[in-house]
């Protein structure tokens, strides 16, 4: 699944994204960064992540526009 960040708090180390397939928003799970190449997540930043049982955020990975299939300018 993508999506984009919509809010993170590194200390905290809650955030929401909203998933680009339907708009929904998804609570980041406690271990949603954990061996990802992210340290910290900036609001509007491309992701591709699963969902675990809970149904929160997890694996987060890097997403692209090109993996979103936004249209060409």
């Amino acid at each position: 699944m993508q999506g984009v960040i919509k809010y993170y708090d590194p200390r905290s180390g809650d955030g929401v994204l909203v998933r680009e397939s339907d708009f929904a928003e998804i609570d980041l799970a406690a271990d949603a960064l954990a061996g990802s190449v992210f340290r910290m997540l900036r609001q509007g930043q491309r992701v591709q992540f699963d969902l675990n049982e809970s149904a929160q955020a997890t694996a987060l990975r890097l997403g692209s526009e090109v993996d979103m299939a936004t249209p060409d300018l």
